[in-house]
Parts: structure tokens; C-alpha cells; sequence
């Protein structure tokens, strides 16, 4: 009976890593497959042949809507309410402070390119775990713009999620 109990035990705090990583690695998957059918779209038009484009094109179609659909259960997953009731309960570790930046607020919005000088590594989010914040995916940080927090795809420079007021 020991024995059972410690190997539920051990299989329930494994299970969110394991889905965690099964998470990412769906979405790299599903990245690979829209390279994959934005390829076969091209040639297809290069070749002139309409009915295959079509095909391809419904094809890459449904290929972003898998990817927005895992990209959303992986944010559903990590549901605002962790972050929010620890903010609710330790509003120091929120304070704003004095702090500013050399440039004008701007409210981004998810999948908006912006420029690198809004993510320089002196906006960084160096210690996310501090807030109850998800863990950042590769290539992606969590950046302080003035009241909201930002997950930005540091490789191409695109708003991933946002926080607005996070910080009192």
C-alpha cells in the first residue's frame, strides 16, 4: 500500500512537467507543419497549378488554427488567477516603484511587431517565478512596458501575451 501511494505520489508531480513539455512540444511541431504547408503553397503556385494551391492553402489554414489552439491551451493552462490571488495577497512585491522609460507608454497588443528597444535586457523579467508567472518558452521573454508585462518572441520581436496593470 506504501508503495502505491508513493508512486501516485511521484506520477502526480511528474504529470505537469511531462504536460508542460508535451506543450511545447505540440507547438514546435505545429510550426514545422506550417513551414511545411507554406512550402507546399508556393510551389504549387510556381507551378501554376490552382487546385493543389487551394489544397495547400486550407491545408496551412488549418495548420495556424492547431497552432493558435495549443498556443491557447498552453495559456489556459497557466490561468491568470495563480498570478492575481498572490498579487492580491503581496502587493509590495508588485509596487511600481520609480520607474521609467526612455520612450512613450504604448498599449501593445498580442502579435504586434515591435522594435527591439522595448525588449532590451534592462527590461527583462529576470525572475518571473517571483511574480507566479508561466516560464517563458525559448526565444521568449517577459518585459516590464511602465504598468503591464509583456511576453515578447525575442527572435522576431512580436507581443506574444499581455498583462495590463500589473504592477500597482
Amino acid at each position: 500500500m506504501r508503495k502505491l501511494i508513493l508512486t501516485a505520489l511521484m506520477a502526480a508531480t511528474a504529470f505537469p512537467v511531462a504536460a508542460e513539455a508535451q506543450s511545447r512540444g505540440e507547438i514546435r511541431r505545429d510550426r514545422r507543419d506550417i513551414q511545411e504547408q507554406k512550402r507546399e503553397y508556393r510551389d504549387a503556385v510556381r507551378r501554376g497549378d490552382w487546385r493543389d494551391a487551394r489544397d495547400a492553402r486550407g491545408d496551412l489554414r488549418d495548420a495556424r488554427r492547431e497552432l493558435r489552439e495549443d498556443r491557447n491551451d498552453r495559456n489556459r493552462r497557466w490561468g491568470d488567477n495563480d498570478w492575481r490571488d498572490w498579487r492580491n495577497r503581496n502587493r509590495g512585491v508588485y509596487a511600481r516603484g520609480n520607474w521609467r522609460a526612455p520612450f512613450r507608454y504604448y498599449a501593445f497588443r498580442p502579435g504586434v511587431r515591435i522594435a527591439p528597444v522595448y525588449y532590451t535586457s534592462s527590461y527583462w523579467i529576470a525572475d518571473p517565478w517571483r511574480y507566479r508567472l508561466p516560464p517563458a518558452g525559448y526565444g521568449e521573454r517577459w518585459v516590464r512596458h511602465y504598468d503591464d508585462l509583456l511576453l515578447v518572441d525575442t527572435r522576431r520581436g512580436i507581443v506574444l501575451r499581455v498583462i495590463h496593470n500589473f504592477y500597482w
